[in-house]
């Protein structure tokens, strides 16, 4: 492209290249070459500090009409070329429909996750609404009102995670146990009560067994005339539908905790033949969670008249009875986030809890 004499006469002469690229690429160079570093336009720009004062203004404006023009029409026919290529790959291009699709990543449903579902559903049909409470608690909400006494060993700091004192000289904690659910219900809402507190629960301890945040879940029945016998049918009822064994054997051995009286274990049958723990055969046992009836101090701590209510409480570990079912031989696997453990373990997010009987895999 030769210099030409005027700016009028090199638009003329670029305006006529820019509408004769019949692709991107030769329009590319048209840019280059009028508008690049050393393009015919930026050195008509660059000759004004060669003229005169009294002629640069003039020569100015009419040099920055070309530069505009140019643009504009590079613009205009880029837009022109991509349009008419997408028209010409619209044309000739096709997509097969009756392909299969691509195989894409499929998401899993965390045991713990589901093992929760399992028990809600389970406890759902048998009557019970689902409680929730906060993690970080009080002495008197974790400990007080359920009848634990000053020295008792979970106060102490290798067993509770505690907070700095307050201005009151008070220190919060991470809840223990989802117990003080049971209290904020019975302290917040009138008898009777039907409920079963799921969440996350803390403990300073961590190994094969234990890890510093886990899972229980726990229930409270409170009326005039709950007993034990109803909480021994609660249990075995529950158990052999989260195992789906009609017969599993249950065995209900006297224990002791600060907030039940009479308190128990319960185990259900088992057996360790060969090394291997085989649930519901065998004549060995296996304790799977504690009960009992709720404590009179404890009815009295949330305002209730011991000798009008009474009725019972229970608890257990959801990684626990969860490694139990599905067969998973390391409490500290559930928090690795590892996604061959998840996939192994897991569950398809279609999956659904039958309310009797556990689901099928």
């Amino acid at each position: 492209m030769a210099d030409l004499d005027t700016p009028e006469k090199l638009k003329t002469e670029l305006l006529a290249e820019v509408a004769a690229a019949d692709s991107l690429a030769v329009l590319e160079e048209v840019r280059v070459r009028a508008l690049g570093q050393n393009g015919a336009v930026t050195r008509l720009m660059k000759a004004l500090g060669q003229l005169p004062p009294e002629e640069r203004k003039a020569q100015g404006q009419a040099n920055n009409a070309v530069k505009v023009a140019v643009s504009e029409a590079i613009e205009a026919r880029k837009a022109a070329l991509e349009a008419a290529a997408l028209d010409a790959r619209l044309a000739h291009e096709r997509i097969d429909v009756t392909l299969p699709p691509r195989p894409e990543a499929q998401g899993f449903v965390h045991p713990i996750s589901q093992t929760m579902d399992e028990l809600m559903a389970i406890f759902g049909e048998m009557g019970f609404t689902v409680a929730e409470g906060p993690d970080i608690e009080d002495d008197f909400h974790n400990f007080t009102a359920l009848n634990i006494p000053e020295e008792h060993p979970a106060r102490q700091m290798h067993d509770t995670f505690y907070f700095p004192a307050d201005g009151d000289g008070q220190a919060k904690l991470l809840r223990t146990h989802t117990s003080p659910v049971q209290i904020r219900t019975m302290m917040t809402s009138p008898p009777p009560h039907r409920i079963v507190a799921p969440g996350r629960t803390y403990r300073c301890d961590s190994d094969l067994t234990h890890t510093p945040m886990f899972h229980q879940i726990e229930g409270l029945v409170i009326d005039k005339s709950t007993h034990m016998g109803h909480l021994k049918g609660c249990l075995e009822d529950f158990c052999r539908a989260y195992f789906e064994m009609d017969d599993l054997p249950l065995r209900f051995r006297p224990s002791y905790f600060p907030f039940t009286e009479p308190s128990c274990e319960v185990d259900i049958g088992c057996s360790r033949a060969g090394g291997e723990l085989k649930i519901g055969a065998g004549d060995d046992w296996l304790e799977i969670l504690g009960a009992g009836m709720v404590h009179p101090n404890v009815l009295a701590n949330c305002g209730l008249d011991a000798g009008e209510w009474q009725g019972f409480a229970f608890g257990l570990g959801i990684e626990r009875v969860a490694m139990l079912k599905y067969g998973i031989p390391d409490l500290r696997t559930f928090f690795e986030t590892d996604l061959r453990w998840l996939r192994h373990y897991g569950f398809a997010a279609l999956d659904q809890p039958s309310l009797i009987g556990g689901l099928a895999r």
